[in-house]
């Protein structure tokens, strides 16, 4: 699919009139797995069915950092994840702001943001998601605000492989067993980091990344193959060799274990 001109919106107060219609779907979407990449194609086929347009309503940092206390390490660089999102065909990104005051939100006042703003033709969910305060926004919940306020409810069956859901958690435990095999088979593409060239090919990353054992890989840089060094402390380190400039902004793609 050629990717599509997304817009980014800046929170759910920021969406206009022209925006709509939006259909849209509510995630982290960490990783783009083949199980996202399945809720996403199944996204653009119900919002075009519709004539509305496909919309990911997404979080500009993990929740679990406020509901939990502590984020997991990200799987995706943020523009990275915007530019696979236009790569499936998606149309406007919402990045919402994920504080205490969002968490104490009711789902139906979440939901009456946007329809105050813009139209909404409807949501996309699995049967598991839920949304809002408590997560009382429910498949069933949503389907009967839906029904009071004009916008449809589609509940899309959960994509699974070897009969299991694929989930961002389970591409993260493999990434850090070194299972660079079964993340790409999660992932439908090698697991890859973007970060930033500092002193002495050390990588840096604005969030923290999920990261493999302590050891020497092989990666490619930018399609070019190299070394990365992984630490205990998990500090990521380019091998010399390399004219790797401070500053430079670089995709790394593991493949395999060199030596440990």
């Amino acid at each position: 699919m050629a990717e599509s001109p997304i817009e980014v919106v800046a929170a759910v107060e920021g969406l206009r009139q022209e925006h709509g219609p939006l259909f849209a779907v509510i995630g982290v979407f960490d990783g783009i797995h083949l199980g996202h990449r399945y809720l996403l194609g199944r996204l653009v086929e119900e919002a075009l069915g519709r004539g509305a347009r496909p919309s990911v309503i997404t979080f500009d940092s993990h929740p679990d950092e406020i509901l939990v206390g502590a984020a997991p390490p990200l799987l995706l660089d943020q523009a990275e994840r915007l530019r696979m999102l236009g790569e499936a065909g998606v149309e406007v990104v919402v990045v919402q702001h994920f504080d205490a005051a969002l968490r104490s939100t009711e789902y139906d006042e979440f939901v009456h943001r946007i329809t105050s703003r813009t139209r909404l033709a409807g949501f996309l969910m699995t049967p598991d998601a839920a949304f809002g305060h408590d997560r009382r926004g429910t498949p069933d919940a949503v389907r009967e605000l839906g029904a009071r306020d004009g916008f449809d409810l589609v509940v899309a069956p959960p994509f699974e492989l070897d009969g299991r859901s694929v989930r961002s958690s389970d591409v993260r435990a493999a990434i850090t067993a070194g299972d660079f095999d079964g993340a790409e088979r999660l992932l439908g593409r090698p697991y890859a980091v973007v970060g930033e060239v500092g002193g002495d090919g050390t990588l840096q990353f604005d969030m923290p990344v999920a990261r493999p054992p302590a050891g020497v890989y092989r990666v490619s840089v930018d399609i070019e193959p190299a070394s990365l060094f992984v630490t205990n402390e998990g500090t990521m380190r380019l091998a010399r060799g390399k004219a790797w400039s401070r500053g430079q902004r670089l995709t790394v793609a593991f493949a395999e274990a060199k030596s440990t």
